[in-house]
């Protein structure tokens, strides 16, 4: 695990095992030791890039907004605190991933989609074609009416009923 953590600021590593500097408390939150014992929080996991490189650099924010820890890679972490962070991740972001595509009421405009995601069936309104945007090769970002953002790894990966009814739209 050594060079896979480091202290934000510093350029040593941290050594120590990460599960003993990284709790939940009772009431759910996380809390960081820092080098002189002391428990700080809440602290915040934010991915630098959810995007693109998700399991990678993670930063560990205290309560006053400075980053306490910078994880390198997420996968390179033991199972239990690799766990800890990536439900800290969940909890924190909202960011569901569009399966297949059912329906579109128009090929105009606004229009209303039914899809599938990761976190179950919606329905939403695309207001413009212009809020769906290419952001890697590989990659969709489909922003409703209200602001909720979906997520199109690989779409020629979808099947091809999905397939044909996103073409029409980019």
């Amino acid at each position: 695990m050594s060079g896979d953590m480091q202290l934000s600021g510093e350029a040593q590593t941290v050594h120590a095992a990460l599960d003993t500097r990284l709790r939940r408390t009772p009431s759910g939150l996380l809390e960081w030791c820092d080098d002189a014992g002391q428990w700080i929080g809440p602290v915040v996991a934010v991915r630098a890039f959810p995007i693109q490189a998700p399991n990678e650099h993670i930063g560990l924010i205290g309560p006053d907004g400075r980053e306490l820890a910078h994880i390198a890679r997420l996968d390179a972490l033991v199972q239990p605190v690799r766990s800890l962070i990536e439900a800290a991740l969940a909890e924190r972001e909202f960011l569901p991933r569009i399966l297949r595509l059912r329906e579109v009421s128009s090929f105009a405009t606004p229009s209303t989609w039914t899809v599938e995601t990761d976190r179950g069936p919606t329905r939403f309104v695309l207001k413009g074609e212009e809020d769906i945007r290419r952001v890697a090769r590989d990659v969709l970002l489909i922003q409703d009416s209200h602001g909720v953002q979906y997520l199109i790894r690989e779409p020629q990966k979808l099947d091809r009923h999905s397939r044909r009814l996103l073409d029409r739209f980019l």
